[in-house]
């Protein structure tokens, strides 16, 4: 039981994701691309661009891109905190560890009102690896 469990919650973060950074989705309310590395690296390097890293505090301490400020996506105030430290009429750049987290906060923001959100595929591990 407790395998099927599992597998069933891996199956479904998977196509979670998946649908998340599918073809760099649009809603009413914004608008929001996941890049590669190199073009997120050619997005954060335009003016105003907010560059958001969504991983915990430790992780962040442990290297981030230069300018990030450092929001957990995973902390009770994400929403709150991103509200009151970003401009929602500034593009958005946001990367997690490997990306998954930065799917859901992309989506959040969009749903917050944020105008243009970029995702970076792959995460602060693609990034690395450029």
């Amino acid at each position: 039981m407790k395998r099927f469990f599992f597998a069933f919650v891996l199956l479904a973060t998977v196509a979670s994701c998946q649908g998340q950074h599918g073809n760099g989705a649009s809603s009413s309310s914004g608008s929001s691309n996941v890049l590669t590395a190199s073009e997120f690296k050619a997005k954060i390097a335009q003016k105003g661009v907010q560059i958001v890293d969504v991983r915990t505090a430790g992780e962040f301490a442990s290297g981030h891109i230069s300018g990030a400020k450092n929001i957990d996506a995973t902390s009770y105030g994400f929403e709150n905190q991103a509200g009151s430290q970003l401009d929602k009429n500034q593009p958005v750049a946001v990367y997690c560890r490997s990306g998954v987290r930065s799917a859901r906060a992309a989506a959040a923001l969009r749903r917050m009102g944020f105008k243009t959100v970029y995702d970076l595929r792959g995460g602060y591990l693609a990034w690395m690896a450029q």
